[in-house]
């Protein structure tokens, strides 16, 4: 293998990959910095802000109900069917509120509706960036990152719990249904288990969750636009590599996240 020179190339390879990664993280981070920085920097275009969340989040609500009422559905069906078992299928309340506030609820609504949003942010400002208006922006002494980026970034920081919210109302009702439907639990008994289990922590960590997961799916949407290369091609490469990103980074943080409020 030596002779042929395969070692020095899978070497070279492993370094333009350790590379490549330490720079595309080091460019979100500074980008998500200057980002939320600008937030702060007056003026802030409310009305670019509310555009953004109407955009971003009112087109997402039907993505985010159907994930929902899907989850509900299934988490419910699944939890009864076992606690059936061991006859305390009237507990399926606590479990199925525990495991929508605090995972799936912020989690499956960051893959699903961080795939579309971040995707868009990025074919939006990649299109920019190809047709040069972004430099038509700097040309014009404005600033880039406070015009385009900021406000898709708060925006993002705003819709994610506001959609998160409506997944767990929306999972909770469904769960309870499929539960009454299939093992005749009442709607009172459900809900019932389900309040007395949860508490604010629980509540508030999945909505914790989803503000860091809005943070993220914004500022590597926003930096796969201003970062694309090679043309129209470029444009949807960034994209695929915004939808893979996301979801790989919104995993990792959830763990993290995990850990961080199971020790509160």
């Amino acid at each position: 293998m030596k002779e042929f020179g395969f070692e020095r190339f899978s070497l070279g390879r492993r370094k333009f990959f350790i590379g490549h990664l330490t720079r595309e993280l080091g460019g979100m981070v500074l980008l998500g910095t200057r980002a939320f920085a600008r937030i702060f920097q007056p003026p802030l275009s409310l009305g670019n802000v509310a555009y953004q969340v109407e955009m971003l989040g009112a087109k997402s609500m039907s993505i985010a109900l159907l994930t929902a009422v899907f989850a509900g559905l299934v988490i419910s069906l699944q939890f009864a069917f076992f606690m059936a078992r061991f006859g305390v299928q009237h507990s399926v309340g606590r479990v199925v509120v525990l495991t929508l506030f605090r995972e799936l609820g912020p989690v499956l609504i960051a893959l699903t509706v961080g795939s579309r949003v971040g995707s868009g942010m990025t074919a939006e400002l990649g299109s920019m960036k190809v047709t040069e208006q972004l430099d038509a922006i700097r040309a014009l002494g404005a600033d880039p990152i406070k015009k385009l980026v900021t406000p898709r970034v708060l925006a993002c920081l705003l819709v994610f719990p506001a959609l998160t919210v409506l997944a767990d109302v929306v999972g909770l009702i469904a769960g309870s249904w499929v539960v009454k439907a299939e093992y005749g639990l009442p709607f009172k008994e459900f809900f019932r288990s389900a309040i007395e289990t949860a508490t604010l922590l629980d509540f508030t960590s999945g909505i914790g969750k989803s503000v860091v997961f809005g943070g993220i799916i914004g500022v590597v949407g926003c930096y796969k636009g201003f970062t694309v290369r090679g043309g129209t091609e470029g444009v949807g490469r960034a994209t695929t590599e915004t939808v893979a990103i996301t979801s790989v980074v919104v995993c990792l943080s959830d763990f993290f996240l995990t850990k961080l409020f199971l020790s509160l």
